[in-house]
């Protein structure tokens, strides 16, 4: 169509989903929305350690096609590998080319290693649904040879290590120590002294990105299940059934790491924009890419002060939104100051911390309160019959959502 503005979105993120349906919802004629994702789902990653803990993956797997069902944006499904700033199109693994008058990068963020030898190759991640599902698997493997391993093995099938004291390393930590002597018990393994779960972390405290006394009151939260902390511990290389760190060194067939990201590799080919030392585009105060007028980066993947917090990811898509729509009708742009999340981290069946700028709440109000925001999530993207469903997901993984069973989880 003459006249027609095409906002391409890569990334089918919480970031790159807000802005696609705020830009619908704006409802201009002269706007093509086109979203490109390699997942067909969102995958809801604050939530994934419950998958290692048996929930099901419907829990954290909500099909696109649920969310812009009815709405004027087209879904693809696709890779993208090239993205070219002066010929303002978008080239994916498929072949295709999508031309753009504007994009909005919203690939999120990716693990990152530190370069340390043996870490990435040898380590589990959290960092997709079948990430999770991969390290269940594993834990069920561990315990069923634990049955028949020789009391001479001098690597304890059971212990289970966690790298990295952040919000993932200590949800994970405290649904294992809970989820992983129930697998024992289910695999005739005896609980208590065999299982152990060690939770590693470079700086002084856990969670550090909070305040102290929060941290605290975490770390005797996980004491009292029963996992080990180990803080100003460096690791400094993985082998086969060891991890070695600075002081000392650890035997075990299952480390769990968590504790880095960077942004997405996809950043470091666009020509023109510049990173920071985290891999992060940097942007200006209307999240466009300092060095083009037409590339808006969010969530994740941008170098912000709260970026890496779904929340961000939503207000980033909804103030570019409202950018896009104010430069194709004419509009002088405002920016938005975006607001400091909130903290809601779980740490153990029915107990979680909630931090709310001064406010903070422990124990099972907290974790009522997460699993408000949970559902707020889902009702934010979704008719509430669809939210509702989700958000009372089954335990159990036999009726995982059609979508990810077919096309991710093997």
């Amino acid at each position: 169509m003459q006249g027609q503005k095409r906002v391409v979105i890569i990334g089918g993120g919480f970031g790159g989903i807000r802005c696609a349906l705020d830009l619908a919802k704006q409802a201009q004629a002269n706007l093509r929305i086109t979203l490109i994702s390699d997942k067909p789902h969102l995958e809801y990653y604050g939530a994934l350690y419950r998958i290692v803990a048996g929930h099901s993956p419907l829990s954290v797997c909500v099909p696109l096609h649920d969310i812009f069902e009815g709405k004027n944006v087209e879904v693809i499904r696709d890779t993208v590998t090239i993205v070219n700033g002066k010929g303002k199109e978008v080239c994916g693994e498929s072949g295709s080319r999508y031309a753009y008058d504007y994009l909005v990068i919203a690939v999120g963020s990716e693990a990152s290693f530190f370069n340390i030898p043996g870490v990435e190759k040898l380590s589990f991640t959290m960092r997709s649904i079948n990430d999770a599902l991969k390290l269940k698997r594993h834990l069920h493997e561990v315990f069923e040879e634990t049955k028949i391993a020789s009391k001479e093995d001098d690597v304890p099938l059971t212990h289970i290590v966690i790298i990295g004291g952040g919000a993932t390393g200590v949800e994970l930590a405290g649904e294992l120590a809970v989820y992983a002597r129930d697998i024992a018990r289910k695999h005739n393994v005896e609980p208590h002294s065999l299982v152990t779960i060690d939770l590693i972390e470079a700086l002084p405290r856990l969670l550090p990105g909070l305040g102290e006394s929060v941290s605290e009151r975490v770390q005797r939260r996980l004491y009292e299940l029963g996992v080990n902390i180990y803080l100003n511990r460096t690791v400094v290389k993985e082998e086969v059934e060891e991890l070695h760190m600075k002081d000392m060194s650890m035997k075990t067939k299952t480390v769990i790491w968590t504790a880095g990201i960077r942004g997405n590799r996809l950043l470091s080919g666009v020509e023109g924009i510049l990173l920071d030392k985290k891999g992060r585009a940097l942007v200006d105060e209307f999240l466009r890419a300092r060095t083009s007028d037409d590339i808006f980066v969010i969530g994740d993947a941008a170098s912000t002060e709260y970026s890496g917090m779904a929340q961000t990811a939503v207000q980033d898509g909804h103030l570019v939104a409202q950018i896009i729509g104010h430069l194709t009708t004419g509009k002088p742009l405002s920016s938005s100051k975006i607001a400091k999340p909130a903290y809601a981290i779980p740490i153990g069946p029915q107990w979680a911390i909630v931090v709310l700028g001064p406010l903070t709440l422990y124990g099972r109000l907290g974790w009522w309160l997460r699993r408000a925001a949970d559902l707020k999530v889902f009702l934010s993207i979704l008719p509430w019959r669809k939210a509702w469903r989700i958000f009372c997901a089954d335990r159990t993984i036999t009726e995982a959502c059609d979508v990810c069973a077919k096309n991710e989880i093997e």
